[in-house]
């Protein structure tokens, strides 16, 4: 099969690869999408430590099965699919309890750490359990089909933080976690929802897409205008999706008395905390890894247009093209947001 390889860091290559062999629970797929992460940016240059070459990337994908194996018995050939970025076990304490993307022996598609290397979407073919395999509504495309894990992502986010009805909330970054973000949020019966960001025509998408505010954090004044937005109070809750220092501080800073911060984003493994504002003003912080079973919710939201998930996507190639988006996107290309590559 052919399959876009991470030979070297910055140096991937469309080349001939070995097809995935097939276990008794596992089933074939032909990849149809799959989209670039901003985590596979990273790891394109080795900044994360998570990509360790030579690997296949790639995670948010959907496609149709062509195979099953001899213990497959709810899914066939020819069955439009996505999966969950995750391999969970389904059998240590977390799984058992729900918390499947806190598994013991959790391993992530297109991730190879050291510990583990699985292979992943930038391929033609791609083995996956059946256990993490979720049926696409004919109402759904294979190009949505690969927008459903960064969807779950936000979804997630969203479900592990007590939201109220009519509360304020701030989402810091309108990338495409933030933007699919402020989507949910605005189903949840948010009131009223600000995004920060420092690129105006991504603060104008987000405002398009259900914001009610869009305020530049590069420039004085933002602060000032959540309280005048906020009855003086600050956001009841603030979400983080970048995972840097300023943007964390940003968003604790939004945040009201007794309120909470939803930390998403992690570019960076350590940010500097504002200990003392947490503690006297009592905020709440919640950490939202991957997601837990939302794709479910994600895919009919999609199905019944409550979510637009094509406004994000910027370009959709093909794979043999991949090592050039790779690069655009690395090098910070203005107005691209998701680039899904089709094999």
């Amino acid at each position: 099969m052919k399959a876009l390889v991470l030979n070297a860091y910055k140096e991937l290559d469309y080349t001939d690869f070995p097809m995935p062999e097939i276990a008794a629970d596992e089933v074939l797929i032909e990849v149809k999408a799959c989209g670039i992460c901003g985590s596979d940016v990273h790891g394109y240059d080795g900044s994360s430590g998570r990509r360790i070459p030579p690997l296949i990337m790639g995670h948010e994908l959907s496609g149709v099965i062509i195979e099953v194996g001899s213990a497959v018995r709810e899914w066939k050939p020819g069955e439009r699919v996505t999966c969950d970025s995750t391999e969970y076990c389904g059998e240590c304490h977390f799984c058992r309890r729900g918390a499947i993307n806190l598994c013991d022996n959790r391993r992530v598609l297109g991730v190879s750490t050291g510990e583990y290397r699985r292979h992943g979407g930038f391929a033609e073919y791609l083995v996956i359990p059946e256990r993490i395999l979720y049926r696409l509504p004919d109402a759904v495309s294979f190009s949505e089909g690969a927008m459903v894990e960064p969807l779950s992502i936000a979804m997630h986010a969203a479900a592990i933080t007590p939201l109220q009805i009519n509360d304020t909330v701030v989402v810091v970054g309108a990338g495409l976690i933030g933007l699919l973000l402020i989507q949910v949020l605005r189903t949840a019966g948010c009131g009223q929802t600000i995004a920060l960001d420092i690129d105006q025509d991504r603060l104008d998408l987000a405002c398009k897409l259900g914001a009610d505010l869009g305020l530049r954090t590069d420039r004085p004044g933002y602060q000032e205008a959540i309280l005048e937005h906020s009855q003086g109070r600050g956001a009841d809750r603030a979400f983080e999706v970048v995972g840097i220092t300023p943007t964390f501080n940003a968003a604790v800073d939004s945040a009201r008395k007794g309120g909470s911060v939803t930390l998403v984003g992690n570019i960076s493994p350590q940010v500097e905390l504002a200990l003392q504002t947490i503690v006297t003003r009592e905020i709440t912080l919640y950490g939202s890894c991957a997601s837990q079973g939302e794709y479910v919710a994600c895919l009919d939201m999609i199905a019944r247009g409550k979510v637009d998930v094509e406004a994000l996507i910027s370009v959709k190639a093909p794979l043999n093209a991949g090592a050039a988006w790779f690069k655009r996107l690395y090098e910070r290309e203005a107005g691209l947001m998701k680039v899904i590559l089709e094999p």
